[in-house]
């Protein structure tokens, strides 16, 4: 199967590169399946994305990406994201009493909904029911 070239690049450092038989994340305007050939493209990733690799030998990476950019060019696919984390990296008990934190807070508080959406990305990602 055709690969493409995938960089998953947060703020603070490149997180991982290499090549992969597709990506998918979640956008402003929709879900996006990206393989080797695809269109160029921009997309802002929608607020609590879940951004999965299929590397060329089938392992899947899960990254909850928080904020940022996903953009394909005839080079590949980059993923520019504010913070990323990867599943196997997230302390679910910390992400959820972050969860539990966020939603006793004022529910006009935007910094209780930053908050609580970051708390189910990260447990969405680490694959636990939300």
């Amino acid at each position: 199967m055709a690969t493409v070239h995938v960089e998953l690049v947060s703020v603070e450092r490149p997180l991982w590169s290499g090549e992969a038989t597709i990506v998918l994340a979640r956008t402003t305007e929709g879900e996006l399946g990206i393989m080797a050939g695809h269109t160029p493209l921009l997309g802002e990733l929608a607020p609590g994305a879940l951004v999965r690799i299929r590397e060329d030998g089938g392992e899947e990476l899960i990254v909850a990406a928080h904020g940022g950019f996903l953009s394909v060019t005839d080079k590949g696919v980059s993923v520019l994201a504010e913070l990323a984390e990867f599943a196997e990296d997230i302390d679910v008990p910390r992400a959820e009493a972050a969860l539990e934190r966020a939603r006793s807070g004022d529910e006009e508080d935007r910094q209780a909904k930053t908050a609580e959406l970051r708390a189910l990305t990260r447990l969405r990602a680490a694959g636990q029911p939300v």
